[in-house]
């Protein structure tokens, strides 16, 4: 029998978020895309529920941000511990608020705009081997019991902690267990909390209670006396424990459909690129779930990466371009790894004085807005910015808010209406060139470019043309440039035409 083998021009191993945005990112773009998942169907069982800013603009700027809204319930605060609380409403978003809505929603959105683009989804895909060249990656798989070869441009390993590409590139993950024995399990209950999310920690533990929206409850709670070996269910009278400790109250939980119990490490691989292969979300980092980063700094990875391997793709991408994918998100990851951590250690304190200091850092920071505005910038991802040369200017490798934009091209008869904010233009997987003038240099690059006016043209960016990414983040800069300075900074950027 004829083994099966398949040509394409990326592979992505692993249809969670981080997977399914970067195959999307990269079909629309015109790239053939092959996305290899070890599951045979898709899961409704789910650890993040927690859709922050960020990765709600970058949601957005893929048309999906409003469906999505839809599905949850929008939280302008997030409490940690008993005390802290970190304020979301003053964010400069249109999304200023963590969206709570169950992880698998996030990933039928991206499922179904990545089968529209045009993705191979091949499920039941086991990966058990991978090699590359100076040409391409080959990937080997298992599918249905019979051998299979997926041979491509470039591969992508989204596939979670326990990455089989990671372990075939032979890279390390170094880091520790930060807590071990924490349970899981969907529940009902019998009374409802006041708040969307229920958090409480005290010397006995914590816990986490968060709807799903349907009448079910999932609940993630700890203890430091009980401990469960990784996949065992727990008992219901345990978790019940827990929440009265840790909450106050049980809210009458019963009625358990499912239940685990899983260890959480704190790790980075030091490297996210090895030849033509990146890793990427759980892939490349994994942490605590404290603050809700996990996913959306795997979404906000592949937004990263997409369309940066989209343009090499079609070799309009230099080598030193796919590796600012390492100088930009590597960063951001051990940075993550960080602000998790601390939280997560606050809310393990042990000791008396560690719990007082808790409390005394939680007191100062309601009081202080600086304190307040990090932390919000911080867990949100609004505050991310990415390195940038030392004579740029001071908005290159920032994040650029939504704009309201002018001049777009207009709408074809009975087309869609022309999008009038920044995010809207990025829908189109362009660049964004923004300017107050008419900036006829840029014509030559028409087919890989949106080119917009401010609203305002007497605001902050009346003398400045601006230069955006695909996924919101200023390439460039400059006050009122000359034709040959625009054209060298689109050659950069967009490629040679």
């Amino acid at each position: 029998m004829t083994e099966k083998q398949t040509v394409t021009d990326v592979i992505v191993v692993g249809a969670g978020p981080t997977g399914l945005l970067l195959a999307g990112d990269l079909a629309a773009a015109g790239a053939g895309v092959t996305l290899l998942e070890r599951r045979t169907a898709e899961s409704n069982l789910t650890r993040a529920f927690g859709v922050h800013a960020r990765s709600l603009e970058l949601l957005d700027a893929r048309g999906l941000a409003d469906e999505l809204i839809a599905t949850g319930s929008p939280l302008g605060h997030l409490r940690l511990f008993n005390k802290l609380r970190v304020d979301l409403t003053d964010l400069p978003t249109r999304f200023p608020f963590v969206l709570i809505t169950p992880q698998y929603r996030t990933e039928q959105l991206l499922h179904d705009r990545a089968v529209k683009a045009g993705v191979t989804i091949l499920r039941g895909a086991e990966v058990t081997g991978l090699r590359q060249d100076a040409d391409g990656v080959t990937v080997e798989t298992v599918e249905d019991g019979a051998a299979a070869t997926h041979r491509a441009r470039y591969a992508v390993g989204a596939d979670g902690v326990h990455s089989t590409v990671r372990e075939l590139l032979g890279l390390p993950f170094p880091g520790e267990s930060v807590v071990d024995s924490v349970l899981l399990a969907d529940v009902r209950l019998e009374r409802e909390p006041d708040e969307a999310v229920t958090v409480g920690a005290n010397e006995h533990g914590f816990s986490f209670l968060v709807p799903f929206g349907d009448g079910w409850y999932r609940i993630i709670a700890w203890d430091r006396a009980e401990r469960f070996a990784d996949g065992t269910p727990p008992p219901l009278e345990v978790i019940a424990d827990i929440a009265r400790d840790t909450l106050g109250e049980d809210y009458g939980l019963h009625d358990v459909r499912w239940s685990s119990t899983f260890h959480s490490d704190e790790r980075q691989v030091p490297n996210y690129r090895s030849g033509r292969v990146f890793l990427a979300g759980d892939a490349a980092h994994c942490h605590s779930p404290a603050g809700g980063l996990g996913m959306n700094t795997g979404l906000q990875d592949a937004a990263n990466l997409s369309w940066k391997l989209a343009a090499a793709v079609r070799g309009r991408a230099t080598d030193a371009l796919l590796d600012t994918y390492q100088t930009e998100r590597h960063p951001v990851g051990k940075a993550v790894l960080r602000t998790s951590g601390a939280l997560i250690r606050l809310a393990l304190a042990q000791s008396a004085a560690t719990r007082a200091l808790r409390g005394a850092l939680a007191s100062i920071a309601e009081h202080v807005d600086l304190v307040v505005e990090r932390g919000a910038r911080t867990i949100s991802g609004i505050g991310i910015a990415y390195p940038a040369p030392k004579d740029a200017h001071p908005l290159v490798g920032k994040r650029v808010p939504d704009l309201r934009l002018t001049g777009l091209e207009p709408p074809r008869e009975g087309g869609p209406a022309a999008p009038q904010r920044l995010y809207e233009a990025l829908r189109a997987g362009k660049f964004v060139l923004v300017s107050n003038d008419e900036v006829a240099a840029a014509d030559p690059w028409a087919d890989r470019l949106v080119t917009a006016a401010p609203a305002d043209p007497h605001g902050k960016l009346r003398d400045t043309v601006l230069l955006i990414r695909p996924d919101g983040y200023a390439a460039w800069a400059a006050v009122d440039p000359g034709a040959g300075e625009l054209r060298a900074a689109l050659t950069e950027w967009l490629g040679e035409v």
